[in-house]
């Protein structure tokens, strides 16, 4: 960057302020600054810095006009023609963002750079399916450790309503094992019309212990609907259905429908609010579980163009399980809340941590306990990712978990750690 034909100290001082502004992460100063000088706009190395300032600052298309003017004069920088696909795909021009990345990539980049370019060229290819049928086929193999693979509780010995101190059944005590984790889905999208798509999705995963098979999990799920972009508004519908296995014995099946609408603010804040409905039905002794559930929910996302691009996400629910078998007390109120934050702190590393909160609120007292049921669950989840290449990654998971009761029966605490291999078909 030293080699822009001689430039005057008074051209370069900005464009060095500039630039050491970014170096320490301060984008929207670094903006600003350049916002000072409009008289060094068309001067390559303020061009240069302060394109990637604008977009970094969230003013993408004022970034774009000045890499753009950058690279006429300098054609064969591959570091400005990465920034400038980097801006084109904070405007939301996936074509030409995709055209600008996939120049990068014959260039043979170093290992990083390849890595984040694929990454946005993925992130692309998802936005395409508004314009063009995609599809994704996925599978992923696990090993882990579970310390309460029932929900049990700690100790044998509790004191609960109306009973006092009594002791638990061995199988309610919780119980600790290791387990193998196997998966796989696929899901497709296929456009209509213009800005409508329909889409479907299947997925099949399966927790098999080493112990304790007695609570062994398989799950079968399918999903379909329709989804509509208008300018900044995405309107989707899906109707989905669920089975639960315990032991390869069927414990439950789900069926419902949800609506979402989706706005984005601007190219980095995304808002969605959305509504369900679920039917569940239990088999055997659990049919008395049967119930409907109605609730509605609220998300906002804002990804921040800085260094480590951080993404913020925040959701809120509430809901009412409807007992079907006239048992009010196993029917409930909910509500709950979460926090997460995911990050790339290098090319081939994703990190990602969040909190989770549910309560609920049971509709009537236990006609044997003659109480009524309170809980709230609070977990904490981490996992980071690598990248062997486009397709193949490793995952290290770990939840920990609590849930407390004002009946001490229901009351447990849960560690969970797995290491999960995935592979992706694109």
């Amino acid at each position: 960057m030293v080699a822009f034909c001689g430039l005057p100290a008074a051209h370069a001082a900005p464009a060095d302020d500039i630039k050491a502004l970014l170096e320490q992460g301060k984008a929207a100063e670094a903006y600003a600054l350049g916002r000072r000088h409009p008289e060094l706009l068309g001067t390559s190395a303020f061009d240069f810095y302060y394109g990637i300032a604008a977009t970094d600052s969230g003013h993408a298309g004022e970034g774009v006009l000045a890499l753009e003017r950058y690279l006429l004069n300098f054609p064969d920088s591959d570091i400005a023609r990465l920034e400038l696909a980097r801006s084109y795909f904070a405007l939301g021009d996936w074509l030409r963002a995709r055209e600008e990345f996939e120049a990068v990539l014959t260039r043979s980049p170093p290992a990083g750079v390849r890595a984040t370019v694929e990454r946005y060229i993925d992130a692309i290819r998802l936005r395409e399916s508004r314009f063009q049928t995609t599809s994704l086929a996925w599978l992923e193999a696990g090993l882990g450790v579970d310390s309460n693979v029932n929900g049990g509780v700690g100790s044998a010995n509790i004191s609960i309503p109306t009973f006092g101190p009594v002791t638990v059944n061995p199988s309610g005590v919780r119980k600790g094992d290791t387990f193998t984790h196997f998966a796989g889905g696929a899901q497709i999208s296929h456009p209509v019309a213009p800005g409508v798509a329909i889409f479907g999705s299947a997925q099949a995963e399966t927790k098999l212990h080493s112990s304790e098979d007695l609570f062994d999990l398989r799950t079968l799920a399918a999903a379909g609907g329709v989804s509509v972009l208008r300018n900044e508004n995405t309107y989707r519908a899906t109707l989905s259905a669920q089975t639960l296995s315990v032991d390869n014995v069927r414990f439950r099946t789900a069926a419902g429908i949800t609506g979402e609408w989706m706005r984005a603010l601007d190219e980095l804040r995304l808002l969605t609010l959305s509504g369900q409905y679920i039917d569940l039905r239990y088999t055997g002794g659990n049919e008395v579980r049967d119930a409907n559930y109605l609730g509605a929910g609220a998300a906002y996302r804002h990804a921040f163009v800085r260094k480590y691009q951080p993404v913020l996400d925040l959701s809120f629910n509430f809901g009412r399980e409807d007992n079907q078998r006239n048992r009010s007390d196993l029917g409930r109120d909910t509500w709950g809340a979460r926090v997460a934050v995911a990050a790339t702190p290098a090319a081939k590393w994703g990190l990602a941590a969040g909190v989770s909160y549910q309560g609920s609120r049971y509709g009537a007292a236990d006609p044997l306990l003659r109480t009524t049921r309170k809980d709230h669950y609070l977990g904490l989840d981490l996992s980071a990712t690598y990248l062997f290449s486009r397709r193949l990654s490793v995952r290290t998971e770990a939840i920990f978990a609590r849930n407390d009761s004002n009946i001490a029966l229901f009351e447990y605490d849960r560690r969970m750690v797995a290491v999960k291999l995935r592979y992706e078909f694109k």
